[in-house]
């Protein structure tokens, strides 16, 4: 059995820099194979290359020169949405995994304490950092009672949006939006991102507004409440802010709900923040921060199964 699987990151920016240092100092079944860019002066591969990292400023193309990528198991796509479809194409090809910290949904979407064990693809899609904050409590009110609608606002320092966030934004609202039905269990799903200017930065915070058919309040408030602490194991930065909130929609006052038509029930109200650990970003980035421990969650998972398995990559095993 190996004892680690080697892993490569792609975009050497302020996620795929975090996300290594990461995996350097708590991956468990991990170790860093190299570090991949597009900017031979990134700070990311200069950091990387100290670390005793193999690195390239190539791109895609370059990572497949290097002689470690014989070696390399699963790889992070922490570049855009845009580029994320041909170096899929590239890694699949040469029998690699995909973790894809873009919008780009091309595999199943992934978020940890929702559905870690249950998905096992050759791409998996890590949603949005807001998506990652917001959609675990979504899935808690569905686990209680049907939700008809879910609203998701993220707000985020401007400093902690970099080039892959702004060129993504189109790709967040939409990509979020699709999770909250498909993983969150809402008939209708509504995402929208602020990025907020303010001097000093301040710390992500989200709002998750669901209108559900009418439930106990205190069983809801439990199931947010568990859902907060599954997704604390590997983001302990996370949490909430205040109490869960409460509204009842009177049937003779509905809301009319774009796509669903007029509704009533319980509305739910949860006020999240999200700090970040402070590994190699600002606390405040907590948007980034989620990001990459949960994509280092989904990575242990596949090394873990890879490792039982005794599978690595050329053997005639295939990943479903």
């Amino acid at each position: 059995m190996k004892e680690k699987v080697k892993v490569a990151i792609i975009g050497s920016g302020n996620i795929g820099t975090d996300l290594m240092i990461k995996v350097m100092r708590n991956a468990q079944h991990l170790e860093m194979g190299a570090m991949v860019g597009i900017d031979p002066n990134s700070d990311g591969l200069a950091r990387a290359a100290r670390l005793g990292v193999a690195t390239t400023a190539d791109g895609i193309e370059g990572l497949v020169a290097l002689d470690v990528f014989k070696d390399i198991d699963i790889a992070f796509d922490a570049t855009s949405a845009g580029a994320h479809k041909r170096h899929n194409e590239v890694l699949q090809s040469h029998g690699v995994q995909v973790i894809d910290l873009t919008p780009a949904a091309i595999g199943p979407y992934v978020i940890p304490a929702i559905n870690l064990e249950k998905e096992n693809a050759n791409n998996m899609n890590m949603v949005t950092c807001g998506g990652q904050a917001t959609i675990p409590i979504v899935a808690a009110v569905s686990q209680v009672a049907p939700v008809h609608y879910a609203e998701i606002v993220a707000s985020i320092a401007s400093k902690s949006a970099g080039p892959g966030t702004r060129a993504n934004i189109d790709e967040f609202t939409e990509t979020t939006r699709s999770a909250i039905e498909k993983l969150g269990g809402a008939k209708r799903g509504k995402a929208i991102i602020i990025l907020n200017p303010a001097e000093p930065p301040l710390i992500m915070r989200d709002t998750v507004f669901v209108l559900s058919a009418p439930a106990a309040r205190e069983a809801i408030e439990r199931s947010i409440e568990a859902m907060v602490a599954r997704v604390q194991r590997y983001v302990p930065g996370y949490r909430l802010k205040q109490k869960v909130q409460f509204d009842d929609i009177p049937a003779d006052r509905p809301l009319n709900v774009p796509g669903v038509g007029a509704t009533h029930g319980l509305k739910t109200s949860v006020y999240l923040e999200v700090e970040g650990a402070a590994h190699y970003l600002p606390a405040y980035a907590g948007n980034l921060d989620i990001m990459t421990s949960a994509a280092l969650a989904c990575a242990e998972m596949m090394a873990r199964r890879r490792m039982e398995a005794g599978v690595a990559r050329g053997k005639s095993e295939t990943v479903q």
